[in-house]
């Protein structure tokens, strides 16, 4: 057991040789290959989801809960998977593409063989769907429509919808009504379109990061008639989309705490401006041809989605501190 290396896999993308691959264990190759680092996103929504439940209804059904947060990671987990699989049956990721430079693509590093990675599909997607077929039994209907639109997503992001512009809008919709506010009734059995709402301000940080990623790429993606949104409305325009996504984070919030949703404790959430300085840094610009002095030369060719990523899970953790003040100021009957 290589503990060192699933904390590295959770933080990073590790850059690893087929060497080192070989000497790894079970878990660690999971975790790189399905990308772990960014399933922190993940987790973070079925959080969201959990405290909005608790504060909706005073209570927090804990089993439902652990059910909800490793379904949802489990089914982006198996996502990464097949988008590698597809990408690479589809020759997106030959040649050094983009993808295999900011950490080992699995199949075009040469680390796996197509059997393996899908056999890791197949296990993580089953257990993925155990949890959203125990949540049906236990919540009715509702669940399975859901369960069906999220796997119509992760069946479909990779092509067509990142193909032809609807990858970033798919993830603004997966990320808050259908994890945060799909989760929220899988948790106490009702929908609420405040709880959307309020899904709203973590589901673009989660896009920006998309973006970012998209941003980045668009010469490659373009290049391989991958229309991803940036590709369609071009550098420039997206780094502008990029900023009023960040702002609109925080004006849902504000928004949020005048009709009365939120309490104005829930403003800590506004403590995720420190990394503004950052992205605005990042973003001003188009992408130089190469990184910069002052930026870190292990992230690049990761530039924007590095800066929407810090910016992501600066702001995510401020929200979910927000959102934990806001359980204990109702808890104590204080609002």
């Amino acid at each position: 057991m290589n503990f060192r290396m699933w904390i590295k896999a959770l933080q990073v993308i590790p850059r690893i040789t087929k060497e080192e691959w070989q000497q790894l264990d079970v878990i660690s190759r999971w975790l790189i290959s399905t990308r772990a680092a960014v399933l922190i996103m993940t987790f973070i929504s079925a959080a969201i989801a959990g405290l909005l439940a608790f504060i909706g209804t005073g209570q927090l059904d804990v089993i439902r809960w652990l059910l909800l947060a490793f379904g949802l990671v489990l089914a982006h987990a198996t996502n990464n998977l097949l988008n590698d699989w597809t990408d690479h049956r589809r020759g997106v990721d030959k040649d050094n593409y983009f993808r295999t430079q900011y950490g080992p693509q699995p199949l075009e590093s040469g680390l796996m063989t197509e059997r393996e990675l899908l056999t890791y599909a197949a296990v993580t997607g089953a257990l993925a769907l155990a949890c959203g077929v125990i949540l049906f039994i236990l919540t009715g209907w509702v669940t399975l429509v859901l369960i069906a639109v999220g796997a119509f997503f992760l069946l479909f992001y990779t092509w067509p919808l990142k193909y032809i512009g609807m990858g970033e809008l798919s993830v603004i919709m997966v990320w808050g009504p259908l994890m945060i506010g799909g989760g929220y009734y899988t948790l106490t059995g009702m929908w609420d379109w405040n709880v959307v709402i309020a899904s709203l301000p973590y589901a673009l940080g989660v896009t920006t990061v998309i973006f970012g990623k998209h941003i980045d790429k668009l010469p490659e993606d373009k290049a391989k008639g991958i229309h991803t949104l940036p590709v369609v409305i071009g550098e420039t325009v997206s780094r502008y989309v990029v900023f009023g996504m960040v702002a609109l984070q925080y004006l849902s919030v504000i928004y949020l705490v005048i009709i009365g949703f939120f309490s104005p404790v829930m403003l800590v959430a506004l403590l995720g401006l420190r990394s503004l300085p950052y992205v605005i840094k990042i973003y001003r610009n188009p992408k130089p041809s190469e990184a910069p002095e002052w930026f870190s030369k292990e992230a690049w060719p990761l530039y924007f989605v590095a800066a929407a990523f810090y910016q992501n899970r600066t702001y995510g953790l401020a929200f979910l501190l927000g959102l934990i003040l806001e359980a204990v100021v109702r808890t104590l009957g204080w609002f």
